[in-house]
């Protein structure tokens, strides 16, 4: 397998995210057209979707479930790490061919994004890194922002290889992963103080008292928590649709272990793979 991103040598690194949806098999057809992940495992009720042989992401049904409130504490969006900027700049070549809605693209001086939300209301992040002598860190804190993607310089980057049918995007490349999970909160306060004292996270940039970004190992962020849309949110509704667990790969674990954030969030701690 080929070397994964920077974001997974760390101490501890996003692994895998578990969503409940209502339609199961129709949420990872888009998963697959649109993300480019594979189909790793299925069973009754319940589909696994990753990149190569790596899960990422883990799709359980139940057709009762009331529909995810953008209000409460949840999801934000899931963050798919493209191994390199080429990556990226196929994935929107083909975003464009197929015209697939998007929510947004910005660059955050860390990264470039695009923004998406799948049919049960579940926020996307595609993403490439920038080179890590890029980043500016200043105090322990990195500088990011978020300004106007520039579509024709990441087009650029493509090859004339590229720029034909059999040289374009393929699906997500083998060492894709998770970079990040981002979250909504009740508090970015509680969420910042919960992460530092259960799993030893770094703060690295807070968008005034709204957003928090964290992470371990020198990387911009593992983890966002924001109360854009949550502030004040209690407890994390069971019986929604959206998220049902993250799950965090730690070097140093030797076993497993699962958490609850001050929402209910489920947070499964795994040895790293």
């Amino acid at each position: 397998m080929k070397e994964l991103p920077f974001a997974a040598d760390a101490p501890i690194s996003a692994g895998r995210v578990g969503l409940i949806a209502r339609d199961a098999s129709a949420l990872a057809d888009y998963y697959r057209a649109v993300v480019g992940l594979a189909e790793i495992a299925r069973s009754t009720g319940r589909i696994v979707m990753g990149a190569g042989d790596r899960p990422l992401i883990e799709i359980e049904e139940r057709p009762d479930a009331r529909p995810d409130n953008p209000r409460s504490a949840g999801l934000f969006h899931t963050a798919f790490l493209l191994p390199t900027r080429a990556d990226l700049a196929r994935w929107v070549r083909d975003a464009i061919d197929r015209k697939i809605p998007i929510d947004g693209a910005s660059d955050h001086f860390v990264s470039e994004a695009l923004y998406l939300t799948d049919p049960e209301g579940n926020g996307i992040e595609i993403y490439a890194d920038r080179p890590r002598d890029k980043w500016n860190w200043k105090d322990g804190h990195v500088e990011m922002a978020t300004v106007r993607l520039d579509i024709p310089d990441l087009l650029a980057e493509l090859s004339e290889k590229d720029k034909i049918q059999d040289g374009g995007w393929k699906g997500a490349p083998e060492n894709s992963i998770i970079g990040h999970v981002h979250l909504r909160v009740g508090n970015p306060a509680d969420a910042e103080e919960w992460w530092h004292s259960q799993l030893g996270f770094d703060t690295v940039a807070n968008y005034g008292k709204a957003a928090v970004f964290l992470s371990t190992g020198g990387y911009h962020h593992h983890i966002g928590a924001n109360s854009w849309q949550s502030a004040g949110a209690g407890p994390r509704d069971k019986d929604r649709t959206g998220l049902a667990w993250v799950e965090m790969n730690t070097k140093a674990a030797e076993g497993e272990k699962t958490l609850l954030d001050p929402w209910g969030t489920e947070v499964r701690v795994v040895p790293s793979r």
